[in-house]
């Protein structure tokens, strides 16, 4: 299986349903609370000028009306995962987290 679906499939599993979006087109109807996440950077390795592996980055942006979620908690105890910036908008709160996968 491909690791951005076994990432999604993660994603889910801690949100608790499938309100999962990777990258949404900007006409998608979002439903809250939910997990969007992108490509953010994507790390190579390099050994006699060329790149011998490749490790993704991503921003996880958890989306929730509650201010006390739990969310945040469970996605933060991912390897490899950290938290980068919370803020409000439209009386929704974002938690936005990086995770290399």
């Amino acid at each position: 299986m491909d690791r951005r679906l076994k990432l999604h499939n993660i994603l889910i599993d801690i949100l608790g349903t499938d309100k999962v979006y990777f990258q949404p087109p900007e006409n998608c109807k979002i439903q809250y609370p939910c997990i969007i996440y992108k490509i953010k950077r994507i790390d190579s390795d390099f050994a006699n000028d060329k790149p011998y592996s490749h490790q993704k980055q991503y921003q996880v942006t958890i989306i929730d009306k509650n201010p006390d979620s739990k969310l945040p908690d469970k996605l933060s105890e991912l390897p490899k995962c950290y938290y980068e910036t919370f803020f409000t908008s439209d009386n929704l709160n974002h938690y936005i987290f990086n995770i290399y996968f």
